[in-house]
């Protein structure tokens, strides 16, 4: 195996579930986390990939996750549920939430499902899509501790919350996933971890000062895109996601990399939209890609790359895959420290 940081994401499925395992996770929970995390690292999304691992192995053995429970459903209006995951894997209730929603959307046409006292889901996408690929229009949105300023402001007060849409087209789902910051905090750690500098625009200093340096971002504030924009969407997700839910809201949340035995109390909202009874699922495919179709095939600018929809760069990291994924030499180093630790054989493979 070279070191050109690709590794087989076979073994490295394995081992991250046998270190779910190890920790008490019961083996669909292990799993299913194992999956999404590897899956997020194939189509280039390290921030959101096996790096998360060690965490949150500490945090199950901290007591501040519970890797046996699926959450309690604590209110069902039909329509309308809300989940205490009571401090579950947050995979396991974001898939919970996500199949029940396209349940009930297809019962009652529409659907909400609110969930508080959550942990860290990985990449919102992931489950707007498995709603889209049920035929349905799936929106998905998540509330995190605080890391923006206000604009004008030298304070963090908002998260830099996650909002996925995902729109059926009867192929691969258009999927638009971002963060309300102008980087993602995984993104930066990720950038540090590979010891390399991140854009500017992206990040403050403690002191409000514009910086490059990951560490100097991960101690200060991250900027919202787009301005008040941004800020103002972050501000609703907080509302919508934790304010349905009953659960924590603003300051609330708790630091992902903090105190890893105190909850992180994060907040989910999924919804989901039957798009037969708007009008005719069909219709409504051939019309969402068409309309993909012509955006990608409009002209790009003097020597510029094609042009892409949303979820494009991810759906072709799946058509490309050729078994490996790329990992960074720290995030593989931690989980062959977590494997030593755990008395978990450590692949050969991925040495």
């Amino acid at each position: 195996m070279t070191n050109s940081g690709f590794r087989p994401a076979s073994a490295l499925r394995e081992l991250a579930q046998a270190l779910l395992a190890k920790v008490g996770a019961p083996a669909d929970h292990a799993s299913l986390v194992a999956e999404a995390l590897v899956d997020a690292d194939i189509e280039g999304l390290g921030s959101h990939g096996l790096m998360l691992l060690p965490m949150y192995l500490e945090r199950i053995e901290k007591g501040s996750v519970d890797a046996a429970t699926k959450g309690e459903i604590v209110v069902d209006a039909g329509a309308r549920v809300t989940i205490d995951a009571v401090n579950a894997l947050g995979q396991v209730t974001a898939e919970r939430a996500s199949a029940l929603a396209v349940e009930r959307a297809e019962e009652h046409g529409l659907a909400a499902i609110a969930v508080r006292n959550a942990f860290h889901f990985g990449a919102a996408g992931r489950f707007a899509r498995k709603i889209a690929l049920a035929g349905q229009i799936g929106i998905v949105m998540a509330n995190t501790r605080p890391l923006l300023p206000a604009p004008g402001g030298a304070e963090r007060v908002v998260g830099n919350n996650p909002l996925a849409i995902a729109v059926p087209t009867g192929g691969e789902p258009l999927v638009l996933d971002l963060a309300m910051s102008a980087g993602a905090m995984g993104k930066i750690r990720l950038a540090q971890n590979r010891c390399e500098p991140i854009p500017e625009g992206w990040a403050a200093t403690a002191d409000g000062l514009p910086t490059t340096d990951a560490a100097e971002a991960i101690k200060g504030m991250l900027l919202p895109a787009a301005g008040a924009k941004g800020f103002g969407l972050a501000v609703m997700v907080d509302l919508l996601a934790g304010g349905l839910s009953g659960g924590a809201i603003g300051d609330a949340v708790r630091p992902l990399y903090g105190d890893l035995s105190e909850p992180y109390a994060s907040a989910n909202l999924f919804i989901a939209i039957d798009i037969a009874g708007f009008r005719p699922l069909g219709e409504f495919e051939a019309a969402a890609l068409g309309f993909a179709e012509r955006i990608r095939s409009s002209k790009p600018v003097p020597g510029g790359s094609p042009i892409r929809m949303p979820g494009d760069r991810a759906a072709k990291a799946h058509r490309d895959f050729d078994g490996t994924c790329r990992i960074a030499p720290a995030a593989l180093s931690a989980l062959r420290a977590a494997a030593e630790r755990l008395g978990v054989p450590f692949p050969s493979s991925l040495s």
